[in-house]
């Protein structure tokens, strides 16, 4: 019986984890250079975290989560996101004692069982940061900018930034009777999901793709143009900030983001490739988030980007991304005393910091020299009897066949010195 990869999974093979490290390396750093701390979290918590945190009229706590009972009949679910998760480590860990803003990034794997299409998989790895104690508008372009500065330095362009505010309860509150109002006449006409969320939540109704619902969704009233003073002035503050900081930006009314402790500013990062449009990241204000999961009121802001979507951007827009390491040398034995030698050598080579590689399958010299062409070795040291009792050798480059001289004691020297002016 052949055992598969579940679906809507995937190996990450060898060929491709470079770029996925390069990835993960350039947003740490823009991360700390910003002074955000890095945080882990566990892969499952209580069921109820979710449905507290991400909202129970979602589609991702009514169709999406891998939900179980753990041996002691407690029900648990796969984080099918970050942010939930990372507020209730907030409030358990006493961060709220800590100097503000608590800053904090992450690099994760998360889970939603939902249809598989391409860049979309039901186990997926997201990047994100999260600021809690900040209110102003200030803490919101900057965490816009920390991502336009990743983009730019990992060097994805063809992308534009679209902001919107869906206001906070207060706002809201009025904007859902008039929502209501014009949706009311066409609710036989759209589908079961929008007629459920009707009177539950009818701003998820804005975010709604079935193609029956387009119709009546595309010309709602706009929230942004219901806003109350507060809540606007929040939002002009954060267009100045923008505005500031020289980022373009679009202001979208339609973005409501697909989550229910959204508040106030929401933006998503979307491509303009031709062939890949759509999402790259999103985020928003949280205000109410920590207080429902039973903390105090924090105002609350962050985003989420999915790697796998990031890096098939890249991919598409044809930017070039670290490509697998390849040894430095590679050193073939011949005979019993050369390949103990080889190992020997390859050893201390490892120990300064120089990949290497030697035989391990007791192959002929001919059949390393030719495992040695696949690796993709910049450098090849035969050994046999002479080299050793001589103590020197050629190191061959393979790009050209060219032969250096060196001394086995000072091999280190002799590679690195090569590898600077031979490259």
């Amino acid at each position: 019986m052949k055992i598969s990869a579940p679906k809507g999974t995937r190996d990450i093979l060898p060929a491709d984890i470079a770029a996925w490290q390069q990835a993960e390396r350039l947003f740490a750093s823009v991360c700390t250079r910003y002074g955000y701390q890095e945080i882990r979290i566990p892969t499952f918590e209580a069921t109820e975290l979710f449905q507290r945190g991400v909202g129970d009229t979602t589609d991702v706590v009514q169709k999406e989560m891998y939900t179980f009972d753990d041996k002691g009949n407690r029900s648990m679910t796969l984080r099918p996101e970050g942010t939930a998760g990372v507020v209730r480590s907030y409030l358990e860990n006493g961060m709220a004692s800590w100097p503000s803003p608590v800053r904090l990034w992450y690099n994760i794997t998360a889970f939603r069982y939902e249809n598989v299409q391409k860049g979309r998989y039901r186990e997926f790895h997201q990047f994100g940061c999260e600021v809690f104690g900040s209110e102003g508008p200030v803490v919101d372009a900057e965490l816009i900018s920390l991502l336009t500065l990743f983009f730019k330095e990992i060097g994805l362009g063809q992308t534009s930034l679209r902001i919107n505010s869906i206001g906070c309860p207060v706002c809201r509150t009025a904007y859902n009777e008039i929502l209501k109002d014009h949706i009311r006449p066409h609710l036989s006409t759209m589908c079961p999901t929008c007629n459920d969320r009707f009177e539950k939540n009818p701003l998820r109704i804005i975010d709604c793709k079935e193609k029956q619902c387009q119709p009546v969704t595309k010309t709602a009233p706009a929230l942004l143009d219901h806003l109350c003073p507060d809540c606007q002035t929040h939002f002009d503050g954060l267009c100045h900030q923008l505005d500031e900081l020289g980022i373009a930006y679009t202001i979208d009314k339609g973005i409501v983001r697909g989550l229910d402790y959204y508040t106030r500013t929401v933006f998503e990062f979307v491509s303009e490739h031709v062939g890949t449009q759509g999402t790259i990241c999103g985020g928003g204000r949280y205000d109410g988030l920590v207080e429902s999961i039973g903390g105090p009121h924090t105002p609350g802001i962050g985003f989420a980007l999915g790697v796998e979507r990031l890096l098939m951007e890249l991919a598409a827009q044809g930017v070039a991304t670290d490509a697998a390491p390849v040894p430095l040398v590679y050193i073939a034995g011949i005979g019993e005393r050369a390949a103990a030698k080889a190992r020997q050598l390859a050893y201390q080579l490892r120990q300064a910091g120089i990949q290497a590689e030697v035989d391990l399958m007791n192959r002929s010299l001919k059949a390393q020299m030719k495992y040695a062409s696949k690796t993709g070795a910049l450098f090849t040291l035969v050994l046999g009897d002479d080299e050793i009792s001589s103590g020197t050798g050629k190191l061959k480059a393979m790009a050209d066949g060219h032969e250096h001289p060196v001394e086995l004691d000072h091999l280190v020297d002799s590679l690195q010195h090569l590898h600077k002016t031979h490259p």
